[in-house]
């Protein structure tokens, strides 16, 4: 039992530890040499994503273990451990006076960055709470990072790191531009790259798409959108991203007439919508008439949650993602209508 125990936590280790930042561009640099001897004295504590700090039952099983563990990462400036406490404690549990380490170098707030990874790579995982906090430390030293780059290096969904960034930065002091995980710089709001490209078009008729793009800082897929509206006559922003960036302006000056969602999420909490529906399902105001049965069945068929498309969004062929994408754009804008109409009839009530 226990040496299958060993196997196992042993092949947990073996996986390797990215880091880059995003772009696949060096974060942090891993010595090449061969691990060194290093004395356990001489290494200070980790500066962990770990809240509650090392798991004592984890550190027993790893000092039962009779195989050779991976070194640890240390910052060679600091003498910090990066990534390896448990297998530190566990040295020291057994009695060895030195342990194997290979250095890390790079800037404190980015080899933090990298123990977060190197956390949730391998060896004893790092809980929701920690990923979070994690999350929200990486968000104070890199504002510049996108959503899904910083929930990429912390291991939870984008559309947590976004509700931990609204909830714990302040708006005004939020770059203009982002770096995405594929290390592409894009400007946050994408109605305002697209105008700028439709300046740079009307100002620069001999550049090319990629120019353009670059430019605009958008991808050079968006330019050639951009483009095509200009030749036909269109505004460059499409209505949904109008549309949106117009809710977006209302919630960073806190009008009222926000959507129920947006207002709640301002308070730090989401409406919980399978116990709403479960509530509406069982309404007999609702089941015993044609219009309620047939308003049930919309909530029912045209509801999705986090849980359900989280994921999915990865296994779309890519020809079909713009299609999906204002498919559901469609639908939330008649969501909204639908919103809109019953908030005033609300109003109307209470008044």
């Amino acid at each position: 039992m226990g040496q299958a125990r060993g196997e196992v936590m042993s092949r947990s280790y073996r996986t390797g530890v990215a880091l880059e930042s995003p772009g696949q561009n060096q974060l942090c640099l891993i010595s090449q040499d061969e691990p060194v001897m290093v004395s356990v004295d001489l290494l200070k504590h980790a500066d962990s994503p770990r809240l509650a700090g090392e798991s004592a039952e984890h550190i027993r099983a790893l000092a039962d273990m009779d195989s050779a563990l991976p070194p640890i990462l240390v910052h060679r400036r600091t003498m910090r451990v990066v990534d390896g406490m448990h297998r530190l404690r566990a040295a020291v549990l057994k009695g060895q006076r030195e342990i194997r380490v290979r250095y890390i170098d790079g800037a404190d707030s980015d080899v933090f960055v990298a123990a977060v990874r190197a956390n949730i790579g391998h060896g004893l995982p790092l809980s929701l709470a920690d990923r979070e906090a994690a999350a929200t430390r990486i968000l104070s030293t890199h504002p510049q990072w996108s959503d899904r780059a910083i929930a990429e290096a912390a291991g939870l969904a984008s559309t947590t790191v976004a509700r931990i960034r609204n909830r714990t930065t302040d708006r005004d002091s939020q770059p203009d531009m982002r770096i995405g995980k594929d290390g592409r710089v894009r400007p946050i709001n994408g109605a305002a790259g697209r105008r700028l490209a439709g300046r740079l078009f009307a100002e620069r008729p001999g550049a090319s798409l990629r120019e353009i793009a670059e430019m605009a800082g958008i991808s050079p897929a968006t330019a050639k959108d951009v483009r095509e509206r200009l030749r036909r006559g269109e505004d460059p922003v499409p209505a949904k991203l109008t549309l949106a960036e117009r809710k977006s302006e209302a919630a960073a000056r806190g009008d009222g007439r926000d959507a129920p969602v947006v207002s709640a999420l301002r308070k730090g909490r989401e409406p919980d919508a399978d116990q709403i529906l479960r509530k509406l399902l069982r309404d007999p105001s609702l089941r015993l008439n044609d219009n309620g049965r047939l308003l049930l069945r919309w909530l029912t068929t045209r509801s999705v949650n986090t849980q359900e498309w989280e994921g999915i969004e990865d296994e779309i062929p890519a020809h079909c993602v713009p299609l999906v994408a204002d498919l559901a754009l469609g639908l939330a804008y008649e969501w909204e209508r639908f919103a809109e109409v019953l908030k005033r009839r609300a109003r109307a009530e209470m008044a």
